[in-house]
């Protein structure tokens, strides 16, 4: 198998007409590692994972793949390949022609190629299938089609459009484990495009949160859950309230954030701009309801909804100015002392966790 190689996207921008789809974004994915683009619809990660690919001219900046600028060379040129969202497979093939038909296409011959799918049929555990059509497969073995037709060209780095999306929630999980373990036996780059967090955070060793085009976050799984770069990120995440105001006050290691409604909050800061806006935010399982908050770590709110979800209780609450805030209670915690809706709460957390996030770029 050819070995890892490191991409470097260097400023890529890519834009249509008058919609700029991509802003100058740059990244160094390492060579070797599972990288999760993820992001909302339209934000920009299926068009950078198709640049990289070549499948999508660049407008401007460079994509280097190891030491090689690939950025005007042909998709076949580059030692990448693709696995589309569709799978893609020809139904009048078997599976040893489907899986074999890049090397035909590039002139090997017609045993050592059928041989060499072989090979990689049997790494994706399905070479008893050999002789069938796709149409007489399930879609998990569909995909593993796909995924071996995808890397008997020995690509450096293995590109993937949501590759999960077509399967249902307990085959996702099943592939989602499957991936992991063929990118970590293969050892070769996978850049993997998902619209699900859960997705990318159970794959990756680097995640980039992509938002209108550009990268609000690159960084390892638990570092983009425990400490959001941006607000962006913490919303889109899941995991944390986010407040947002302006700064009124800094003394003595933190800041005083007043709401538009009026009500204030504290966190732990060193430096900000009095009158600046500002966004802090607070992990939902941290929030501890009935403790009497201490200055600016908490308020009291009235209990919107409840969601019973097996181990957790999720509270959606509203006050101080704040329209939605979540707290995320184990079932033990809650059910010791349950609340109804619409039932008045204090809510409170501790200073240490309190992040005040970045602005965008």
């Amino acid at each position: 198998m050819t070995k890892a190689a490191e991409i470097d996207i260097a400023s890529v921008s890519k834009v249509y007409g008058t919609t700029t789809a991509v802003h100058s974004i740059s990244l160094k994915i390492p060579a070797g590692s599972y990288c999760c683009l993820l992001g909302p619809s339209g934000c920009g990660k299926t068009t950078t994972l198709r640049m990289i690919a070549g499948h999508e001219t660049i407008t401007s900046g460079d994509v280097l793949l190891g030491n090689k600028n690939v950025t005007d060379l042909a998709p076949a040129e580059r030692g990448t390949a693709m696995m589309f969202q569709s799978y893609a497979l020809f139904p009048h093939l078997d599976l040893v022609d489907n899986v074999a038909f890049s090397l035909k296409m590039k002139g090997v011959d017609k045993e050592t190629r059928r041989a060499k799918a072989l090979d990689m049929l049997k790494l994706m555990q399905l070479d008893a299938y050999a002789t069938r059509r796709p149409a007489q497969l399930s879609g998990g073995q569909q995909q593993r089609v796909a995924l071996a037709r995808a890397l008997i060209t020995d690509p450096e780095a293995l590109l993937l459009d949501e590759p999960l999306s077509a399967l249902d929630p307990f085959l996702k999980v099943r592939m989602r484990a499957e991936l992991k373990k063929l990118q970590t036996s293969l050892g070769i780059t996978f850049v993997h495009v998902t619209h699900s967090q859960e997705e990318a955070m159970a794959l990756a060793d680097i995640v980039v949160v992509m938002n209108d085009g550009r990268i609000e976050q690159a960084a390892p799984p638990r570092t983009v859950f425990e400490r959001p770069a941006t607000a962006f990120v913490a919303r889109f995440m899941g995991d944390h309230n986010v407040i947002s105001g302006r700064v009124t006050e800094v003394s003595e290691g933190r800041l005083t954030l007043a709401v538009a409604a009026g009500a204030s909050f504290s966190a732990p800061a060193d430096t900000a701009e009095i009158g600046a806006p500002a966004d802090i935010a607070i992990r939902t399982d941290r929030v501890q309801v009935g403790v009497d908050a201490a200055d600016g770590y908490g308020f009291t709110g009235t209990i919107n909804n409840i969601e019973y979800r097996g181990s957790s209780v999720k509270l959606a609450v509203s006050g101080a100015g704040i329209e939605d805030f979540t707290a995320i209670l184990s079932d033990k915690v809650f059910f010791a002392n349950p609340v109804k809706v619409g039932e008045a709460i204090q809510l409170s957390w501790n200073a240490e966790d309190v992040i005040v996030l970045g602005r965008p770029s």
